[in-house]
């Protein structure tokens, strides 16, 4: 692990401050399983002369050997700050800067509620990893995604946005830190912007909010809804060179703050 990265302030408290200082921020997320080698070293060129916030590591179905892989590249070509988004216990490694402890609050599926966090203890006790509790709520984006068919739940619909700010309340109440609102990869649809609003009205952690965000303007409106913090993956194992754009959009946010 780089030692720049071990002497900053928690990730954590870096992005509670962002959140108090009313600033957004972008994660790209790379799965391991997808963006490799080549294209893994053009998205960090891209990431860094952009300078994206997070970069999210992770996915459904990656292997422990694709996350060491794709970490040991991010430890040489990157010094964004790295978090694993875990898809299995599996995933974790101490390569990472922070994991982001996820309970897939959305579902009533008892194995990653609480499951899955038990059985990858012994393995977090091993490693320096930051660790923040995050709730995390799948939410219809259109289509069936790999999360729901893996986690065999269904996303909260779209149309019922007063569950989803009480099950995003309810996390908040169980002592999460962090509320992610994701409409899945490759969504259709991203979470509604006014969902997002409603959400991060009632919230007082921060919101990252992910899943469909294609475009500037997806990106955009989300920001504008009320996420602290957007989650931009599928489509930059496509159209990579998006990343500038897309960090624009955060940076524009920022700006506008300070003057």
């Amino acid at each position: 692990m780089s030692v720049h990265k071990r002497q900053q302030l928690g990730i954590y408290i870096d992005i509670t401050n962002k959140k108090a200082a009313g600033q957004k921020a972008i994660a790209v997320l790379i799965d391991p399983e997808v963006t490799q080698g080549s294209q893994l070293i053009q998205v960090l060129s891209l990431a860094e002369r952009s300078v994206v916030d997070y970069l999210f590591v992770g996915g459904s179905t990656a292997t422990a050997s694709q996350m060491e892989e794709c970490l040991k590249l991010i430890n040489e070509f990157s010094t964004i700050p790295c978090l694993i988004f875990p898809g299995s216990p599996e995933q974790i490694n101490d390569r990472a800067d922070a994991l982001l402890f996820l309970s897939l609050l959305s579902g009533r599926n008892a194995e990653l509620l609480i499951g899955k966090q038990v059985e990858s203890v012994p393995t977090l006790r091993q490693c320096n990893l930051e660790i923040i509790p995050t709730g995390y709520l799948l939410i219809d984006g259109g289509n069936e995604t790999t999360v729901a068919k893996i986690s065999k739940t269904l996303p909260l619909s779209q149309t019922d946005p007063e569950a989803i700010t009480n099950t995003a309340l309810a996390g908040q109440y169980l002592g999460m830190q962090l509320i992610y609102l994701e409409a899945g990869s490759g969504a259709k649809n991203p979470v509604h912007n006014a969902i997002i609003s409603q959400v991060s009205e009632a919230l007082t952690i921060p919101l990252i909010v992910g899943g469909g965000l294609r475009t500037t303007k997806d990106a955009d409106t989300a920001l504008a809804a009320g996420a602290d913090l957007i989650v931009v993956g599928n489509i930059l194992e496509k159209e990579p060179t998006l990343i500038p754009a897309l960090t624009q959009v955060v940076k524009k946010y920022n700006k506008i703050l300070s003057q």
